[in-house]
């Protein structure tokens, strides 16, 4: 095994974590390579991270994409366009923000076996490079993950870009897959990400062989903490959950649930043009999100909200709930 180029972070929770080969490391920080240079948590009792919008209140926030009925993103809305079911309550949000402020994103690499069949893994790099062109230099953050039978924190949040860059020679791809704890596990170290808008982008061919959590406890996990999770499976044509004669079923199933209850959607890349559209897509939706304020409920626990507009024909996606604590002053 060679020798690690640099310190790896090791990340806590229900994952357990192992050194990765240098080689693989520098491919992972590699996703950018000399193009971009050129480009100018199982348990659910933590808090949200909540901001303050005015007053003193402490605020949960709810972020949501409203769409038309063609599926375009929705600006211009205020406050007294949104409507809030909170735990069969209706109620009114006590604000709401829309801006074109920073983004961040968290890359969350598949590095299993299966992603070496079919140059799965060379389609997840090409996928990175395209999300990560669409950020901001010195504005937005990203950070990278790898993930097989362990999480792995390959490169810290940055908003200089250009550190991701690097190069490599050669990959090796192996191991088992746990796809959702790595994403309960690498949700629960964004808790403290103060970026309004962000999301964690997990790019996979699908095939989860070794979690220990479901879906329903993941994404409660990644709910709580207002964390959009969004799935790019790159997968070739026969694993294409849209082919209704085949295809990968999982796609289809627990991740597309999973991303679905936390705020994020499923899509899908089978050629480098899908994987271009998508990742313009994906991007230029968190930079279109809602930021929707209310106060807590009264009731400690799990809250299960829903988010309404008023139009007819748009439509909304949003997390699918929050975690009440103990009322407190804001600092």
């Amino acid at each position: 095994m060679r020798t690690l180029a640099g310190s790896l972070i090791l990340l806590s929770g229900v994952m357990s974590v192992r050194r990765l080969p240098g080689a693989m490391l520098l491919l992972i920080a590699a996703i950018l390579c000399p193009r971009l240079s050129a480009q100018t948590p199982a348990s659910t009792s933590s808090q949200d991270s909540q901001p303050t919008f005015r007053g003193g209140i402490e605020l949960v926030t709810i972020r949501a994409v409203v769409r038309d009925s063609k599926g375009h993103p929705v600006t211009g809305l205020n406050a007294r366009d949104f409507q809030l079911v909170d735990n069969g309550i209706a109620r009114r949000p006590s604000a709401v923000e829309h801006d074109n402020g920073p983004i961040g994103i968290a890359l969350m690499f598949d590095i299993s076996g299966s992603m070496d069949i079919d140059e799965r893994f060379a389609r997840a790099r090409e996928a990175g490079y395209f999300l990560l062109s669409g950020l901001r230099t010195g504005e937005d953050e990203a950070a990278i993950f790898a993930f097989d039978s362990a999480l792995h924190m390959v490169q810290p949040f940055t908003t200089d870009l250009d550190r991701l860059k690097g190069s490599v020679s050669s990959f090796s791809p192996w191991g088992m897959t746990s796809i959702h704890d790595a994403i309960a596990s690498a949700s629960r170290s964004m808790d403290s990400r103060a970026t309004k808008r962000r999301a964690l982008i997990v790019l996979t061919d699908g095939f989860d062989t070794a979690s220990k959590l479901d879906a329903a406890e993941v994404s409660r996990i990644a709910s709580s903490i207002d964390l959009p999770v969004y799935v790019l499976a790159v997968v070739p044509s026969i694993d294409d959950p849209r082919n209704q004669e085949g295809g990968n079923r999982a796609l289809n199933g627990d991740l597309a649930d999973l991303a679905r209850w936390t705020g994020g959607q499923l899509f899908i890349a089978t050629s480098t043009p899908e994987a271009s559209a998508v990742a313009r897509a994906l991007i230029g939706e968190l930079r279109e999100q809602y930021l929707v304020a209310l106060e807590p409920g009264e009731k400690p626990g799990w809250h299960s909200v829903e988010v309404r507009v008023g139009h007819k024909g748009y439509t909304v996606q949003a997390r699918g709930g929050y975690v009440a604590g103990p009322r407190r002053p804001a600092s």
